[in-house]
């Protein structure tokens, strides 16, 4: 018997684009469910953030734990950004999405990036091997998973379209439900690739330069918006200025600009937008 479709692969085959954004603790996640998004994405970097660390250095374990805590703080479909998965090889990519989905995960997100500064992504058989053993993975699974593949070549000074479209429509043709080049620029860029694809194309919105609005993203064919750290760096930056004015002016002007404690509280205990 076909697996039913779950609630968030129905989201990618709705019409126009959804808005999918990035938590990165239990209180982010219950905020922006009460506000009433329909689907969460972790975020790596804001995951690493929060532990103290740099993006890359979270153990296999304390990311599993930390996306247990994701799914567990709402209702809502949860998928993960895990980076390379736990490992370069096929195997791994394919033992990355069976702990994914054992921990409740409604899908996760795997890149080419290989983790390496100097030599950043992973040759093109090797990339296209890893999809199709994850998506293998995820089609025995019990459950509906949603896979999406990542093209990371334009975050690692390599700006080559071509590549990048010739890596989406492998990672399409190895049955990745998703597809995912972060750091696209331009509307026109973004529809090339979203014409080049026929699959769902999520695209990251928050990075330097791209300001472009959910209707924008959706006339260019884009189905999925996500912001990766973008919240997160939002969060922390304004927790740096103030703690740079205390510690350089004596001041707390900051105070002005924070939320009034029952409204925030309001969305822990229903009372929230």
């Amino acid at each position: 018997m076909d697996k039913q479709p779950s609630a968030f692969r129905k989201l990618h085959e709705g019409p126009g684009a959804f808005i999918f954004p990035n938590p990165w603790d239990v209180g982010t996640a219950r905020i922006l469910a009460a506000i009433g998004f329909e689907a969460l994405a972790t975020t790596s970097a804001g995951m690493a953030f929060s532990l103290g660390l740099a993006e890359g250095a979270v153990s296999r374990e304390a990311t599993l734990a930390h996306c247990r805590r994701i799914v567990s703080a709402t209702p809502l479909p949860v998928s993960a950004d895990l980076e390379k998965g736990f490992g370069d090889s096929p195997e791994s990519a394919a033992e990355t999405v069976r702990a994914a989905a054992d921990i409740g995960l409604a899908g996760c997100s795997l890149e080419d990036h290989t983790g390496d500064r100097n030599d950043a992504i992973y040759d093109f058989g090797l990339a296209v091997e890893r999809i199709q053993a994850a998506c293998e993975a995820a089609r025995t699974l019990p459950h509906d998973f949603i896979l999406t593949a990542r093209c990371e070549n334009f975050l690692w000074d390599r700006p080559d379209l071509d590549d990048t479209i010739k890596r989406l429509q492998a990672f399409e043709a190895a049955g990745a439900d998703v597809l995912y080049a972060p750091g696209l620029h331009d509307l026109a860029t973004i529809r090339t690739v979203c014409e080049a694809v026929s699959k769902p194309v999520n695209v990251v919105m928050g990075m330097p330069g791209a300001t472009f609005t959910a209707q924008d993203l959706a006339q260019a064919g884009v189905k999925r918006i996500s912001v990766g750290s973008a919240l997160a760096r939002l969060a922390f930056g304004a927790f740096v200025q103030a703690a740079r004015e205390m510690r350089r002016d004596g001041t707390f002007t900051f105070s002005q600009q924070a939320m009034g404690f029952a409204e925030l509280e309001g969305f822990f205990t229903g009372g929230g937008e």
